[in-house]
């Protein structure tokens, strides 16, 4: 299974026709809602065949993937991308072996449709049970990671819903060898290539358009820093599930080494303080930073002291 021959996606391919951009954004939608009607009542083995073929795929094309990567790479370079933006962004040998093996371990999971969460049965007799389905069509917007295209076709997959795919400009190269990957899989297993779909241009309104197809696509999955999930959260006409800035726990088991766990509560100040440092100029926001950075303080102080206490 080679995509050696694929047509890669041209550097220069940025729709400036709107009217194009539209009805190419149209298009996904219609073929991913269409695959979704097949894919909803696929059986299990059917899609693990080509999640573990997608597996085979990507071993089989390293050289091409490889390839590609480096047209994102120098492209990332060119932009002028940070150094920690293109590691991110960086595929090689290793990494694709953790995706195949991340392919193949998504395969293994208990297929979640048809799952029954909870059954009873109503004071006159009537049994209800509550039953996972698919969610139909995804929109997944991410950023620099070209691993994210590879995990979330799986997953949507897996799960028996058609997935549009939106990853970052830095990596349009890679995600698009990766869904190529996917694409073999998928016609291996005789699921609709469809299944899983990548946006193939850098143009930004094609995000908007993709938050507008509510006739086509059922959920929206942001992956990314807050401005994204702001603007999909602000301009999406699709439900939306979102994260943005949680809190982060550290859990220490009875068997733990205590050096280690100070080791990890120090380091998570550390990165928290860099990152406040980083915005803390940031016009209208110092005091709720300054606000946000004592009360993190106080809750990293107190973590501290209990692992001094042990």
């Amino acid at each position: 299974m080679s995509i050696a021959q694929a047509t890669p996606i041209d550097d220069s391919a940025v729709t400036t026709d709107q009217d194009d951009l539209e009805g190419a954004m149209q298009d996904l939608g219609r073929q991913a809602r269409a695959a979704a009607r097949a894919l909803t009542q696929a059986p299990t083995a059917q899609k693990d065949t080509a999640l573990r073929a997608a597996a085979a795929a990507i071993r089989t094309n390293v050289p091409a993937i490889l390839e590609a990567n480096a047209r994102d790479i120098a492209f990332g370079n060119d932009k002028g991308l940070r150094g920690s933006m293109i590691d991110r962004l960086a595929l090689d040998e290793e990494r694709l072996e953790g995706i195949a093996a991340g392919l193949e371990a998504i395969a293994e999971l208990p297929d979640p449709v048809g799952m029954v969460m909870d059954r009873w049965t109503r004071p006159n007799g009537l049994e209800i049970s509550r039953v996972r389905v698919p969610l139909g069509v995804i929109g997944i917007i991410y950023e620099a990671r070209p691993n994210v295209t590879a995990d979330a076709g799986a997953i949507c997959l897996k799960a028996g819903s058609a997935a549009i795919l939106r990853g970052g400009s830095e990596s349009i190269h890679s995600s698009a060898a990766i869904v190529d990957c996917l694409h073999l899989g998928l016609k291996t297993a005789g699921l609709p290539e469809t299944c899983v779909q990548l946006v193939p241009t850098r143009d930004r309104a094609a995000v908007g358009h993709l938050l507008t197809m509510a006739e086509y696509i059922d959920i929206i999955v942001p992956r990314g820093g807050k401005s994204l999930i702001k603007r999909v959260q602000k301009e999406s006409r699709i439900p939306v599930i979102a994260h943005l800035e949680g809190l982060c726990h550290v859990y220490v088991d009875a068997a733990a080494d205590p050096d280690m766990a100070r080791a990890v509560v120090s380091q998570r100040q550390d990165a928290a303080d860099q990152r406040l440092r980083r915005g803390g100029n940031a016009a209208g926001r110092s005091g709720g930073r300054q606000a946000a950075a004592a009360s993190h303080r106080r809750s990293v102080d107190r973590g501290r002291l209990r692992l001094a206490r042990r």
